[in-house]
């Protein structure tokens, strides 16, 4: 962050002021500025780390304190824009209905558009490009869940929600359906007052999550989430959760569709985060049917492309083991039963056998 902090005297309450309106111009649903003090969030984040909660998200040690010192991370930085923006897309099919359709794959919902790195980096340059055009030069760097940022951290001090105790953001008037982003200034803003806790005595997001991945009251334990699991493990998924994530094939949205504060969620605006190739209600034998090909080309702009193509039939796998037996189940995974990956083998396998073992039964 070299640029000089302003070259031209503004005051910063007007340019503040403009800020948000420009932000909201721009499709953010909320728009706040935190100050960058996270000491008493580095401590918790530190505690949770040396529990080994974050599994094999080495990442999430690799930076030190950059990731709660912002100054550390970018050099100058004195203040922190924190936008938020609404993902759930109107025409998705109904979650809870999905979830109950054993045939058909749950992907979470902030996954069935667009990649929301693209889109939120794209407008946050946008803002930038809108402050730099009414003060001048001056130094930042933009962040949407892409550098060792405590973002949530950040978005409370900025007032857009607190931290619930499923550890996800919540707003009381917007719920928690929306994606974070950040702009690191070398130039003060007057920063929000930081948000207040409205969780209460309510603990319902902990008995919600399938594998009791909520171990205690705002702590994860990212190992037995679904999403950790299903998105950034690598390898096999641990027998003992296989059962529990059911037709989950892309992370998972229980503890969010829980939450009482989500009766206040809205929808997206965003043409991007519509649905798209019918993710929200697919049948699992046709995604388990598609090639590798097929694979990229329909989640070409998509987050679901970074898991990759083993992982992808890695968890539809699983979703077809939990599926209720159909001569079509069936089929799908035995035409896998020989897959060139020992990782998909082994699922399709441990499938095959919880079909078996359905049939013996009765």
């Amino acid at each position: 962050m070299n640029a000089p902090a302003l070259t031209v005297d503004v005051d910063p309450a007007t340019l503040s002021a403009c800020v948000r309106r420009w932000a909201r111009e721009l499709g953010f649903t909320g728009i706040g500025v935190a100050n960058i003090d996270l000491s008493s969030d580095e401590a918790f984040f530190l505690d949770w780390l040396r529990a080994g909660f974050n599994g094999e998200m080495g990442y999430m040690s690799r930076h030190g304190s950059k990731r709660s010192r912002p100054a550390e991370l970018i050099p100058g930085t004195v203040s922190c824009i924190s936008v938020r923006m609404n993902y759930w897309p109107e025409d998705a099919a109904d979650a809870p209905s999905q979830l109950a359709d054993g045939s058909r794959g749950y992907v979470s919902r902030y996954a069935l558009g667009r990649d929301y790195h693209k889109v939120m980096r794209a407008r946050l340059q946008g803002l930038c490009d809108r402050i730099q055009e009414a003060v001048g030069s001056f130094g930042y760097r933009v962040f949407t869940d892409s550098a060792p940022v405590l973002e949530k951290a950040l978005a409370r001090n900025a007032g857009l929600g607190w931290i619930g105790k499923h550890t996800n953001l919540i707003d009381r008037d917007a719920g928690s359906y929306f994606f974070l982003g950040e702009i690191y200034l070398n130039f003060e803003l007057p920063a929000d007052g930081a948000s207040t806790a409205h969780c209460g005595s309510c603990s319902a997001c902990m008995p919600a999550c399938p594998t009791g991945a909520i171990v205690a009251p705002y702590r994860l334990d990212a190992r037995r989430c679904i999403s950790y699991l299903t998105i950034e493990l690598s390898g096999a998924i641990p027998v003992e959760f296989r059962r529990a994530i059911g037709n989950r094939i892309y992370g998972c949205d229980d503890c969010q569709l829980v939450c009482p504060w989500n009766k206040f969620a809205r929808t997206t605006a965003e043409k991007d985060f519509a649905v798209r190739h019918r993710l929200d209600h697919s049948q699992l034998t046709a995604l388990f049917a598609w090639s590798e090909p097929q694979f990229l080309e329909k989640t070409r702009g998509s987050a679901i492309r970074r898991i990759g193509y083993e992982r992808w039939l890695r968890n539809i796998a699983i979703a077809l083991g939990n599926a209720p037996s159909s001569p079509e189940i069936i089929a799908a995974l035995r035409k896998r039963a020989e897959h060139p990956s020992e990782l998909v083998r082994e699922h399709v396998h441990w499938a095959l056998e919880q079909h078996r073992s359905a049939s013996a039964e009765t």
